[in-house]
């Protein structure tokens, strides 16, 4: 017969419970671990900066993490795009008070509904996909993106982008020297869409410089590389002029201010500011000045080129827009573009 040491019957009397427990709790860890890198979540790819661009264009997972407590207080109200959860204001008694609309039960914790759109809006994924990934049904998917542009849209544009020309001049960064009462530079950025079903629509939106039919906007961007302005989307066959006068920024420049664009922007006659502007010369040479004045302003407005960029980087936007998107392509538009001024370090330092 095995014979134990006296001593030892005590110790493993007492310790067989905490042995049971820590083994109890080294499997759930190794649970947990298999379940997160089985799943489709933001977790699963937060020990890698290079995933998080991938998937959402924010420079790091430490950047989304900044911009989710930013947002993580307003989300706590949201409420979601798409039928209603409750029928009670259909179905009670006369004289009743109806009870009030619930919110639906929520299939993903928030911030994989964000995750899941930043990877919508960053990689263009079909509904279809994006279900399978999140384990999600598709009609659950559009309507997590529906309420996301929406609700993002309306955060952010609450946010004061537009700044105010002592802001401006604060944050001015050196290079621009000369031109350093510069308030915004401003570029026109062209998306393709489907062809519209009547004729008349695919005459006004198609675009002559993509030869296919487009949607145009305006955006403006600090000296700094911050946007501080976005256009809503025009039919591609408006002249740089016409959407640059019906943009809606007219009225938020002064006599003060200057503001930088593009050779096809011919808009002196609509500001009340100074225009700076690349040279466009019918000479067969310009001159010395003006060849120097054309490659200032061209080496100064990379910036915006480059924000421009960024927000194409978006494939949803980069590939041709599906007339599905019609009714919240404007929305999807500003919040891809207010969106660049958390992913990323500024493009110039002050």
């Amino acid at each position: 017969m095995l014979q134990y040491h006296p001593d030892w019957v005590p110790s493993l009397h007492l310790g067989h419970t905490e042995v049971k427990r820590q083994e109890m709790g080294e499997l759930r860890n190794k649970l947990e671990e298999v379940s997160l890198q089985q799943s489709f979540g933001l977790e699963r790819f937060a020990a890698s900066d290079d995933d998080i661009r991938f998937y959402t264009r924010f420079a790091s997972y430490r950047h989304l993490q900044a911009f989710w407590k930013v947002i993580e207080p307003a989300t706590r109200g949201i409420m979601y795009v798409g039928p209603r959860s409750s029928i009670s204001s259909i179905t009670a008694a006369p004289g009743k008070a109806a009870d009030p609309p619930r919110r639906p039960r929520r299939c993903l914790p928030l911030i994989d509904e964000l995750f899941l759109f930043l990877v919508y809006l960053s990689l263009g994924l079909q509904e279809k996909d994006l279900g399978h990934r999140f384990s999600i049904h598709q009609s659950t998917v559009s309507r997590i993106i529906k309420t996301w542009i929406h609700f993002l849209y309306t955060l952010l544009g609450t946010v004061g982008t537009w700044m105010s020309p002592e802001a401006v001049r604060a944050t001015m960064p050196s290079v621009f020297g000369k031109y350093s009462d510069t308030q915004v530079i401003i570029d026109c950025t062209e998306m393709r869409c489907h062809t519209p079903s009547p004729l008349l629509s695919e005459s006004e939106t198609f675009s002559q410089y993509k030869s296919h039919t487009t949607l145009k906007g305006i955006i403006g961007v600090s000296p700094h590389g911050a946007v501080t302005f976005v256009s809503p989307l025009y039919s591609g066959a408006l002249s740089d002029n016409v959407l640059f006068k019906q943009s809606g920024i007219i009225p938020l420049l002064d006599k003060d201010m200057a503001v930088m664009v593009d050779k096809g922007f011919r808009v002196d006659d609509l500001v009340p500011c100074k225009v700076y502007r690349p040279f466009l010369s019918k000479k067969s040479q310009l001159s010395h000045d003006e060849v120097l004045v054309t490659e200032d302003i061209a080496q100064l407005r990379i910036h915006v080129e480059r924000i421009n960029g960024r927000i194409k980087e978006n494939k949803v936007l980069d590939t041709i827009i599906p007339l599905t998107l019609a009714d919240s392509i404007n929305q999807l538009f500003a919040v891809a573009c207010l969106l660049t001024n958390y992913q990323n370090k500024p493009l110039v330092k002050a």
